[in-house]
């Protein structure tokens, strides 16, 4: 059988009404692993609590023998191996990375691929060297349009082989701010979070933050591999182009209030004061309000945001929010509005490949009917 003959079997599709999640979304949400809500809690989100997303196999890739390589519409090709790259200057930056697929199991009629609720995301402080000095080293042509970043990760995707490659514009790989890293939370970086090197671009989903790092090429024409031009796009049609997907868009989660039915998940919490508390963030603005509903979505007031700290542009703020439960059934919402006036929305705005879905989370709760005999989890720290 040839790759061509394969596509149908690979197709992107959407689930029929009421369909329910297929052993071959199954075996992808076993693959890649979400972040406990819980974890929220977390200023920077332990590796092992981080959220995961692989697309093919993670590689293999022996450190001692790998290498970077620089080419293309450069005036010179440079190639480093780990120990170069580390003699570098070193810096270390906290950077949230969001999923573009966050919130996909929730639309409805549901794309078919990793079905992520709303755990894709993390927060972690990584480690690494600044990535426009070698690019500039390189020499970019004054015509450079995209540069390339490919990663040693290798599979299939609609009938397509390939190697994992995402093209950012030039403006963006020039980024002060973009990073080659080597290391995650104080450590050497783990395999599943792209060992020995990866990229970091701040602000932007997840899918541009290359890992398995080994080859950047820098083009003087829109970069159109699979995971730019037919992959990551808004689009309702399938024979539409689409837009591509950038950046994050803000988001505001609950972390989960008082203790949960271990298959519903539904959470209940003894009646009388509960501090709700929460992140917020988005890629494309700093988070200037988070707003949190105890009715349904009927009413809304603000939430206390912690302070924008300028250390840390790029990683999630704690919220928190007084509510005083009633016994009965109460839904809990919470919406993040950046400083470019951009709200989350309280009804879905569907697209097809299910990307960038910052729908409002819905966390129902249910409000028992005699009072706490102790304390009850406090607010987040910030």
């Amino acid at each position: 059988m040839s790759l061509a003959e394969t596509r149908d079997a690979g197709r992107a599709r959407i689930a029929d009404q009421g369909e329910g999640i297929g052993l071959d979304e199954l075996a992808l949400a076993t693959r890649n692993h979400g972040m406990p809500l819980e974890a929220l809690r977390y200023d920077v989100t332990p590796p092992g609590l981080h959220y995961v997303l692989t697309h093919y196999d993670i590689p293999a890739v022996d450190p001692g023998s790998w290498r970077l390589s620089i080419s293309g519409a450069v005036e010179r090709s440079i190639t480093l191996g780990l120990d170069e790259l580390m003699r570098r200057p070193e810096v270390t930056s906290r950077v949230l990375l969001e999923c573009a697929g966050n919130g996909r199991a929730h639309y409805e009629p549901r794309p078919v691929s990793q079905p992520w609720l709303l755990e894709a995301v993390g927060t972690a402080e990584w480690t690494g060297t600044p990535l426009a000095p070698l690019l500039e080293e390189a020499g970019l042509s004054p015509d450079a349009v995209d540069v390339v970043f490919t990663g040693a990760d290798h599979g299939v995707e609609r009938g397509v082989e390939q190697d994992y490659a995402r093209g950012l514009p030039v403006a963006e790989a020039l980024r002060s701010d973009a990073l080659l890293v080597w290391g995650m939370n104080g450590a050497p970086l783990p395999p599943q979070h792209g060992a020995p090197l990866r990229l970091i671009i701040p602000g932007w989903y997840g899918m541009a933050h290359v890992k398995w790092l080994h080859r950047i090429e820098v083009l003087e024409r829109p970069f159109d591999g699979f995971q730019n031009a037919t992959a990551y796009r808004l689009k309702v049609d399938a024979h539409e182009d689409g837009e591509p997907v950038t950046r994050i868009r803000p988001r505001a989660l609950v972390a989960p209030p008082g203790w949960p039915d271990f298959m519903t998940r539904e959470r209940f919490v003894r009646p009388g004061p509960v501090t709700l508390s929460g992140r917020a963030w988005s890629g494309r603005a700093p988070v200037r309000r988070v707003e949190v509903s105890t009715d349904g979505g009927a009413t809304w007031a603000d939430a206390v945001l912690a302070p924008a700290d300028p250390e840390h542009p790029y990683a999630w703020r704690a919220w928190s929010y007084e509510w005083t439960a009633s016994p009965g059934r109460a839904e809990l919402l919470a919406r993040a509005t950046d400083e470019a006036g951009d709200t989350q929305p309280v009804e879905q705005v569907w697209n097809r490949q299910g990307m960038a879905n910052n729908l409002v989370q819905r966390v129902s709760v249910t409000v028992l009917d005699r009072p706490s005999s102790g304390s009850g989890p406090g607010p987040l720290p910030g």
